[in-house]
């Protein structure tokens, strides 16, 4: 015969303790050299780059776009290399130098690739031009740009959704000097190409021994 032992029901405020408090969240002491400056942070151990950069030292340039780490809109230079601060946690860069598109600029001087995207027209809703910059800057810092096709694909990581692609390149190929490399080829390919055309003697002037 089954009985109710109502002795063996908790009642309110009998039996042990729950501690529904959450426990105190251990904090990461990290410092930075951002933008030439040195800082220093108390930070949560989540804590991404980007929203170290963004929401903590207001350096709103470096843009969020997808969160994942496929735009690189939030591209920014940190210890020499591009990356996607959306994906780097801050914790694991302590004390890397970090360059974000607000650190370019010398004084009232623009980074000579930030001058080139405005000579160039390099973009229009200008959302991924910070992480364009910064990317390009590294990227000609790399030293492994020879072509107009090793652009796109060293730069293939950032996305204009605007299709401003043509003109970037054309930014990064002037600050690059690939330009003027290209120009002089050019020259060079149609004085060749004219002369591999030209008479073979003066005009007017048939060879010796030839009939008029």
């Amino acid at each position: 015969m089954q009985t109710n032992d109502t002795n063996d029901v908790p009642r309110n405020g009998d039996g042990p303790e729950l501690d529904v408090n959450p426990p105190a969240i251990q904090r990461v002491a990290v410092t930075f050299d951002i933008n030439g400056a040195t800082r220093s942070f108390d930070i949560e151990p989540w804590t991404t780059l980007l929203d170290l950069l963004r929401e903590t030292c207001g350096l709103t340039g470096t843009h969020k776009g997808c969160d994942h780490g496929q735009c690189g809109a939030c591209t920014a230079i940190v210890g020499g290399q591009r990356i996607n601060t959306c994906l780097a946690l801050a914790a694991v860069y302590d004390g890397a130098s970090i360059t974000t598109i607000e650190g370019l600029a010398q004084g009232g001087t623009l980074h000579p690739m930030q001058q080139a995207f405005i000579d160039h027209d390099a973009f229009q809703c200008g959302y991924c031009t910070p992480g364009q910059i910064c990317s390009a800057v590294a990227l000609l810092d790399e030293g492994e740009l020879h072509s107009r096709d090793e652009i796109r694909e060293a730069m293939s990581g950032n996305l204009c959704r605007c299709g401003a692609y043509v003109n970037i390149v054309a930014a990064i190929e002037q600050v690059a000097g690939l330009r003027d490399r290209a120009g002089e080829r050019d020259s060079q390919s149609a004085q060749s190409q004219a002369q591999s055309h030209a008479p073979s003697h003066p005009q007017g002037h048939p060879p010796k021994g030839a009939r008029a």
